[in-house]
């Protein structure tokens, strides 16, 4: 019998690529999932008729760059997981609405209850930068091949854990090193830990009977997409934004990191 898995890659607005390479994206998590014998795959942009497509389905994966589920959409994935389901969120799914600022040319992001289902809510994120992974539940099957810690260019995301959580990955970063006005605004750095250095990069919780996953890292564009205006001089010197960016994409910790979870969720 096949096993169901639905993948969501889309930007916002329908049919943007929203700063992320998702033609890219798309084809690597096919092909990944395609991987295991019987897997059947429906595809989709955003969180439309989410109902019917996890009917059938025991993995949700999503790499989104502005669509969400609304209130209806995340109920429905609220009792799919109660079920048993397995949801896996990469970088933006933990993103969604951006609200105006009067004033500002910024924008903050808006907490909505897909944020208390994923386990995670999106702050900001400076500049693409290098930085180091730690793996902090190494006995975690998700965690199974991956090295203590590991290095990787990537969009540095400041989460907010929300709820119940088991924490997978994490990064020291005791200040957001955004320059003044770069990126969203928020009043208060909840991504933070008690340490005052440490801050979550991914993470487990349980629903019901299932589990959803969050991974942050994940950015990746092409000339055709890119939005970065700048990156860190860790990355390039001088700070002029690579046309084409793959990041962790190219590096085997990511690798094995999605195939295990994809491995995972779809039981196999």
């Amino acid at each position: 019998m096949a096993v169901g898995a639905h993948l969501i890659t889309g930007g916002f607005p329908p049919g943007q690529p929203a700063g992320h390479d998702m033609g890219f994206v798309r084809s690597r998590l096919l092909a990944m999932i395609g991987e295991h014998e019987g897997a059947h795959v429906t595809t989709a942009e955003d969180f439309t008729d989410v109902d019917v497509y996890l009917a059938e389905a025991k993995l949700l994966l999503t790499y989104v760059a502005g669509p969400y589920p609304n209130e209806a959409e995340n109920a429905t994935i609220i009792r799919w997981l109660e079920q048993g389901g397995r949801w896996l969120g990469l970088h933006g799914t933990s993103g969604g609405k951006a609200a105006r600022i009067e004033g500002q040319r910024q924008r903050a992001m808006v907490r909505t209850p897909h944020h208390d289902t994923l386990g995670a809510f999106f702050l900001n994120h400076p500049p693409i930068r290098r930085f180091r992974v730690v793996v902090a539940n190494p006995e975690h099957p998700l965690m199974e091949g991956l090295p203590p810690s590991f290095e990787v260019d990537d969009e540095l995301y400041l989460i907010e854990p929300r709820g119940e959580i088991n924490v997978l990955l994490t990064t020291e970063l005791p200040e957001d090193p955004s320059p003044p006005g770069f990126g969203f605004a928020y009043d208060e750095d909840t991504s933070l830990g008690a340490d005052g250095r440490t801050r979550v990069l991914g993470l487990t919780r349980e629903v019901g009977d299932g589990s959803v996953v969050y991974i942050a890292l994940g950015h990746c564009h092409s000339a055709n997409s890119n939005s970065q205006p700048f990156v860190d001089d860790s990355v390039v010197r001088g700070g002029d934004t690579p046309a084409r960016f793959l990041g962790v994409w190219e590096t085997e910790p990511f690798e094995r990191l999605l195939h295990n979870a994809i491995k995972w969720a779809l039981g196999a």
